[in-house]
């Protein structure tokens, strides 16, 4: 069993920057692809940045534009997502997820989710 936990939201402005943080309860963190999505309020779970094992490779969502970057500590059981440049439209609750079964840009895909934290971005 793994468990996630997202810290590191909040609330900033227009153009600000925040560090989301998500930290995993298990020996094994560094066998699983990591995944961060995040759900605006009436809108569908949307895929934003995933992350091989050592870190090597990641991918993004086509609205990220380069605002945001995903990297890990597997020493500290830990994955990070650094968003610059934000704009309200990244409001949401943004998720970490571990262990893709298939297609890491799917949130249908992965074993392991955390709860949440809210980011809110005001203009």
């Amino acid at each position: 069993q793994v468990q996630l936990v997202e810290s590191g939201g909040g609330l900033v402005q227009a153009g600000g920057s925040l560090k989301l943080s998500c930290a995993a309860s298990v020996r094994t963190f560094s066998n699983y692809i990591m995944g961060w999505f995040r759900q605006a309020r009436g809108k569908e779970r949307e895929f934003v940045a995933a992350i091989t094992w050592t870190g090597d490779r990641a991918s993004y969502g086509d609205f990220v534009n380069g605002r945001f970057t995903i990297f890990r500590d597997n020493a500290k059981n830990t994955v990070y997502l650094q968003m610059n440049s934000l704009e309200p439209e990244d409001t949401a609750v943004y998720y970490c997820a571990a262990n893709p079964r298939s297609r890491y840009d799917v949130a249908d895909g992965y074993d392991y989710w955390g709860q949440g934290t809210q980011v809110t971005v005001s203009q």
